[in-house]
């Protein structure tokens, strides 16, 4: 039985391969099918694709996303699988949450300047295209010119949560997440749920909401998970009538010794989990 992985990162976002890099790391691996869902954005999918359906006609791109929300003051990641991502009603409604991003950066950019570390968008863009920004790449920037001695510094004195450069972005809710997803005749999945370190009772909460929003995966599979925190998942699939879905969360270097289809090197996702999610897919499109 191949592997597959269903939750990946390229340099469209905040991973260290490009697209075409990462397509040919899924073939050396030998997986069967591999999700691209990059930050927010949709912007590796035709790259990957096409690269894959010329080389390796054999291993499935599954077109996706990660979408970041908050939930009751809580980030919750929710993954989109199977999507048309090409659906003008999805790209137009993405187009908003990404113009949003660029309003925050500006005015993040603008304080750096401030605070004597002069920077622009337009550099910001220059030094990562193609990436979605996020905070990990003002680090890099940042520590580039010599404003900082590490990214941590960084974090730590001026773009952490709370530090005097940071500004909070506009997110969407999961909910507004999945309804996208949706849109776009995707699959939605509450992406690693144990990392939001809820209580029992609020994470079963969280999961009981998404599910009456139209949630239909959970991953119950996932690179950091352990074999109790995997049987809680699976549990709060069978309870909710979830599908489980599964993956590394690869970003290449960006996630030192985490790695694709792997994750730190016990990690297997099956065909099987791939292809409930794909039945789903073509019976509800």
């Amino acid at each position: 039985m191949k592997a597959v992985d269903l939750h990946s990162h390229s340099t469209a976002s905040d991973g260290s391969y490009t697209p075409s890099e990462l397509i040919d790391y899924a073939h050396e691996k030998g997986l069967r099918s591999i999700a691209l869902t990059d930050h927010d954005t949709v912007g590796g999918l035709d790259e990957a694709i096409t690269h894959a359906n010329e080389l390796y006609p054999d291993l499935e791109v599954i077109p996706g996303i990660e979408f970041s929300t908050l939930y009751n003051g809580h980030d919750v990641h929710l993954v989109g699988l199977y999507i048309d991502y090409k659906k003008p009603e999805f790209t137009a409604e993405l187009q908003k949450f990404i113009d949003s991003r660029t309003n925050r950066n500006i005015k993040m950019c603008k304080l750096l300047t401030e605070h004597g570390m002069p920077v622009t968008f337009d550099e910001i863009l220059e030094a990562f295209p193609g990436a979605v920004i996020t905070r990990a790449h003002y680090g890099k920037f940042m520590l580039s010119k010599g404003y900082v001695s590490t990214i941590k510094e960084a974090f730590d004195k001026y773009i952490g949560d709370d530090c005097p450069c940071f500004i909070p972005r506009e997110k969407v809710t999961p909910q507004m997440a999945i309804k996208l997803v949706l849109m776009a005749g995707g699959v939605p999945v509450l992406a690693h749920p144990i990392l939001y370190n809820l209580t029992d009772d609020k994470l079963e909460e969280l999961v009981a909401d998404l599910k009456e929003s139209g949630l239909v995966g959970i991953e119950a599979i996932y690179s950091t998970y352990t074999e109790e925190d995997e049987q809680k998942i699976r549990a709060l699939a069978g309870k909710y009538d979830l599908l489980i879905s599964g993956g590394s969360d690869f970003h290449g270097a960006n996630k030192p010794g985490l790695d694709l289809a792997t994750g730190y090197g016990h990690l297997f996702i099956p065909e099987e989990v791939r292809d409930n999610l794909y039945l789903y897919h073509k019976t509800n499109k």
